[in-house]
């Protein structure tokens, strides 16, 4: 067996490759690209690119392709060979220029009106800060991606873009309190990843989780979660197996798996990673999504990363824990043994809170998606209501600060096992409240509302943007001051006293924190059209267009883009219902019924004594709920071309939400009343039975 060591980042050509295989003077050029953000010059890069290929090749690669992120959410690819022609040969090679830039389509991407068909070119450009590696025989490259005219349209660019204004504004803040020796600063991330796992073969037999992600018809199974023994119970042996490959192919991609479990649902898991920077562990994520689904197919399983794959148990999210570090190896979040003197964390934690309460409703916005408006809210996930958990011990301190009290830390105190031989410890100074969406965890704060299948960089650059900004306000108001401690102190008491009421740290799924929230004036976006309704205010146009990070149109494109996808996406669900409903499911009732009527039939021929009850009351009830269940598929159709004829993608995505989705539940209701009372070997599909206990 290959040693870990070994095997992590074979894949990659990272620090150590490039250290081994460039020159001295090219590999500092290069660090000084990737820490500094110094430009790089065309010939470091012929010999990056040189190098780079050489390694691809003694990995076995042909071929090399520019690997972005455009607005589908998904990776995009598209690969070139090598190959160049030599004589009546080819011979294998790379330039810098081909390393740099690259030139996909931009017409075929979502591009909310930036780019219209005619309107071909796009380019992909380098971005070294993430490292090249090889996968399926190619070499893969992470770029960003932009149109011919310049309008950025991926999700990279602007994440980096956020990365560079909060280092540039925390540094400064940095410098006024004495931190000279700080020159960058990063944010780093660790999404942890949920996901289910399902029999291919039974998968292959579901039309609506091949052509959704989830199952739109489906009877609750006799056993879901209740018994709660499923969540870090011990994994099954094909589990096991899959999981083992997985680290491993991760492992090799320099990619840091670290934690895996059984989660809630029965055939539910998740996987956690060690913290990257948010820029290497967003192309991480992408890949830790991509690599889950190929890893799948070698056991004969198939990994969905769909919000809500099943009704009736959890659906899957990804908590996306965000902290922010200093070159100096500085934790900018970590309270400290004493919080309450250390003002260069309150400063942080004042700006955060700040920026949370002011642009709650982009938080919101960032991690809306047709599949996540499914789990937001019920009891798996946080509810659509942004607010903070602080703890009970870092609250305390908050309010002492807001009220001008006295505070004294508890911190770590020893938990007394009672136990002779099981050792004491200490236990940390909060606890943990899974129902926060934005919770304080000791050195980092967890944002629980993202979606399983969200590419994190929209929330990250939404993150850093929001809190780059508050701290450029607060290194104006402060570096003039003559008594800095002072004013520093003042500025914390002023800016908590004001956005307090984003801070909850009570049970964010009761009915009394929806009334409270409501109170307080905190927003509750219960879906994607209706939070998309607050993401082009004056204040957020500016926010973005002030800090460099998109502008007002690119900004306009993806509202528009969000729109439309929703608006496709349940249009897709809604046809894909109706095609069920038609050719599968009301057959399926028909020929049940015409058994259970033959049945009765002959019972009546042998004896008109025998009782044919049975089969009366269950041909009546069917009968009842087929022509019921047909009569909404027609309703179902009609609100489905009625959508569809909406040009506005506001009032369309309206549309799809309260009217075509609304009409999926009822037909959805009524379908799954017919699957429990219709027999097994009639039924079209899998049952959730033997979806979610199939593995």
């Amino acid at each position: 067996m290959t040693k870990v060591p070994e095997l992590f980042g074979s894949k990659v050509f990272n620090d150590q490759v490039m250290h081994e295989r460039l020159p001295g003077t090219t590999y500092k050029a290069l660090k000084k690209t990737i820490e500094n953000g110094e430009p790089l010059d065309i010939s470091v890069a012929n010999v990056v690119a040189n190098a780079m290929k050489d390694w691809a090749v003694e990995q076995g690669c042909t071929h090399f392709t520019h690997w972005f992120q455009p607005m589908t959410g998904v990776t995009a690819e598209k690969h070139d060979s090598f190959i160049q022609p030599c004589g009546d040969g080819v011979i294998m090679e790379f330039s810098g220029k081909e390393l740099i830039k690259g030139e996909p389509d931009a017409s075929s991407f979502p591009s909310g009106g930036i780019r219209a068909t005619f309107e071909a070119r796009g380019y992909t450009t380098w971005d070294p800060t993430s490292p090249a590696f090889v996968k399926d025989g190619s070499l893969y490259i992470p770029t960003a991606f932009c149109s011919y005219t310049g309008e950025v349209l991926d999700k990279k660019t602007p994440l980096l873009r956020s990365m560079e204004r909060l280092s540039a504004e925390a540094v400064k803040i940095l410098h006024l309190l004495g931190k000279t020796d700080v020159t960058r600063v990063a944010t780093t991330v660790g999404p942890e990843q949920e996901y289910f796992l399902v029999d291919k073969d039974l998968y292959e037999q579901r039309v609506d989780l091949k052509l959704t992600g989830r199952t739109l018809f489906g009877a609750k199974a006799p056993k879901g979660q209740e018994l709660e023994d499923h969540y870090f119970g011990s994994i099954k042996t094909r589990v096991a197996a899959y999981m083992k490959d997985l680290d491993e192919e991760l492992w090799k991609l320099g990619i840091l798996a670290k934690t895996k479990h059984n989660e809630v649902a029965p055939s539910q898991h998740e996987l956690a990673p060690i913290f990257s920077t948010s820029n290497i562990a967003t192309d991480h994520n992408e890949l830790t999504m991509e690599v889950m689904q190929k890893v799948a197919e070698r056991h004969n399983l198939v990994c969905l990363l769909h919000e809500k794959p099943f009704k009736g148990v959890n659906g899957s999210g990804k908590h996306n824990n965000w902290s922010i570090t200093t070159n100096t190896g500085e934790n900018l979040l970590s309270p400290g043994k004493h919080p309450e003197s250390n003002t260069q964390f309150l400063l942080f934690l004042a700006a955060i809170v700040k920026a949370v309460d002011e642009y709650q409703d982009l938080l919101r916005i960032t991690v809306a998606s047709a599949g996540n408006d499914h789990r937001l809210g019920a009891n798996e996930a946080p509810p659509a209501i942004i607010s903070m958990y602080l703890g009970d011990d870092l609250d305390a301190l908050v309010q002492s600060i807001i009220n001008g009290g006295s505070y004294e830390s508890h911190g770590k105190e020893r938990m007394h096992t009672g136990v002779d031989v099981l050792a004491d410890f200490k236990k940390d100074n909060s606890d943990r409240n899974r129902t926060s969406p934005f919770a304080f965890t000791g050195n980092k704060f967890e944002f629980r509302a993202l979606g399983s299948s969200l590419n994190i960089a929209c929330p990250n650059y939404m993150l850093n943007t929001m809190v780059a900004d508050e701290l450029a306000q607060f290194y104006e108001a402060l570096k003039d001051a003559e008594d800095l401690e002072a004013a520093a102190k003042a500025l914390i008491r002023e800016t908590l006293t004001a956005h307090r009421r984003i801070i909850f740290n009570g049970d964010n799924y009761s009915d009394e924190w929806v009334a409270e929230a409501e109170r307080r004036g905190l927003l509750n976006l219960k879906s994607l059209p209706e939070a998309m309704q607050h993401f082009m205010t004056e204040k957020n146009i500016s926010l973005f267009v002030r800090n460099n990070i998109i502008s007002e149109e690119e900004l306009r494109a993806r509202c528009e883009i969000e729109l439309e996808t929703y608006a496709k996406q349940i249009s897709i669900e809604a046809m894909t219902m109706v095609d069920m409903a038609k050719k599968d499911i009301l057959p399926a009732v028909t020929a049940y019924i015409r058994e259970l009527t033959e049945t009765a039939l002959a019972k009546k021929a042998l004896s008109e004594s025998i009782s044919v009850k049975a089969e009366l009351d269950l041909i009546n009830a069917l009968t009842d709920k087929q022509e019921q269940f047909a009569a909404l598929t027609a309703e179902l159709q009609d609100e489905i071309a009625a959508a569809s004829l909406i040009a506005d993608n506001q009032e369309a995505a309206t549309a799809y939400r309260e009217k075509v989705f609304a009409k999926m539940e009822e037909l959805r209701a009524v379908g799954d009343s017919i699957e429990e009372e219709t027999a097994a070997e009639f039924w079209p599909y899998p049952s959730y039975t033997d979806l979610l206990f199939g593995v």
